[in-house]
Formats: C-alpha cells, sequence, structure tokens
C-alpha cells in the first residue's frame, strides 16, 4: 500500500471515530435533557397542586368574620403572581429558574403568614376543613421539597455530562446548554432566633 493510502485510511478511521462518538454523545445528551424535562414537569404539577388548594383554603377563611382582609389579598395577589410566572422547560437557565422560585417564594411567605394569623381565630382552627386543606398544605410542600431535589439531581447530572471533554465540543455544536438548580431561598442559612421571655 502506498503511504498516501495508509495516510488517508488513518484520517478516513479518525474521522468515523469521530462520528460514532458525537453520535453517541448527542443520543446521551438528548435523554439528559429530556430527563430534566420531565423532573420540571414533576416540580410544576406539584406546584400547580398548591396553587389549587389556595382557592379553597381562601374561601374557608372567608368564611371566619373578621378575617384580616390584607392577609387574605396578599395570599390572592401571590397566587396571581405565581400562576403568571412561566417556565419552558426548554430553557431553564440559572435565570429564568430563581425569577421562577422568586414567584413561588412571595406565594410561600404569603401563605406563612395566612397560617399565622389563622391561629389567632381558635372557630377557624376548629373546622374539619380548615385543617385538612392545612394538612394538604403541608404535604403539598413536603412534595416540592421532594421534587425539586430530584430535579436538582437530574440537573447536575445533565450539566457535569455537557461539560465534560468531548461532550463539551459537541454541547457547544448542538446547542446544549447549562441548566439552572433551586437554591435555598434568602436568609435560609441563618437560623432562627428563638426567644422565651
Amino acid at each position: 500500500m502506498k503511504r498516501s493510502n495508509i495516510i488517508l485510511l488513518v484520517i478516513g478511521a479518525a474521522l468515523l471515530l469521530l462520528v460514532f462518538n458525537g453520535c453517541g454523545s448527542y443520543n446521551n445528551m438528548v435523554t439528559k435533557q429530556e430527563a430534566t424535562s420531565s423532573a420540571w414537569a414533576q416540580v410544576e404539577n406539584v406546584y400547580q397542586r398548591r396553587l389549587d388548594l389556595i382557592p379553597n383554603l381562601v374561601n374557608t377563611v372567608k368564611g371566619v368574620a373578621n378575617f384580616e382582609q390584607k392577609t387574605l389579598t396578599d395570599v390572592i395577589n401571590a397566587r396571581a403572581s405565581a400562576t403568571q410566572m412561566k417556565v419552558d422547560a426548554s430553557k431553564l437557565s440559572p435565570e429564568q429558574l430563581q425569577k421562577f422560585q422568586a414567584s413561588q417564594g412571595e406565594l410561600s411567605q404569603a401563605l406563612g403568614r395566612l397560617m399565622v394569623v389563622a391561629e389567632q381565630y381558635p372557630q377557624l382552627k376548629a373546622t374539619q376543613n380548615f385543617l385538612e386543606l392545612q394538612s394538604q398544605l403541608e404535604g403539598t410542600e413536603n412534595r416540592i421539597a421532594v421534587e425539586r431535589g430530584k430535579f436538582n439531581d437530574i440537573v447536575k447530572d445533565y450539566n457535569s455530562y455537557i461539560r465534560k471533554f468531548p461532550q463539551v465540543l459537541y454541547a457547544g455544536i448542538f446547542g446544549f446548554d447549562k441548566k439552572g438548580y433551586f437554591e435555598a431561598d434568602k436568609g435560609a442559612e441563618k437560623a432562627p432566633e428563638v426567644s422565651f421571655e
């Protein structure tokens, strides 16, 4: 065989190897990206469950005379804001996820204030409907935490895969971008102060 034929054969084999490696990497990136989309859909599902419970909770609380109207208005407005915040699963950038998390955080704070105020109304705490809704909300908050954790694990797998060599080359070529994570809420790193005076 001539030297030029050997060189062409080596170059052809190297190109063939690159094509097979690229196909495998691309398919793995697609699979991992779909896993992040699926995990995101589950996160949205549990947040939607919470949004669906809120009107029933507000209506139950409204039935109690003299309940603080501002607290109810805050919850209704925070729910409306959270409902409007949509994130496309294909664009789960850190910035988009922070915006989503901020709107959901406002709703969580409003619900927290509602529950604190509700403690001041014994007739409300004795209502079976309120107790059931409160229990369902607590369960939903636990589901949200679990799904956020699962989502972060799947995103970590995806992000680390697309940043490894040689996948980082293919990710850049095919447009696979890093996804964002859920982070702890601001102030969560500080333990609350408890005072017994």
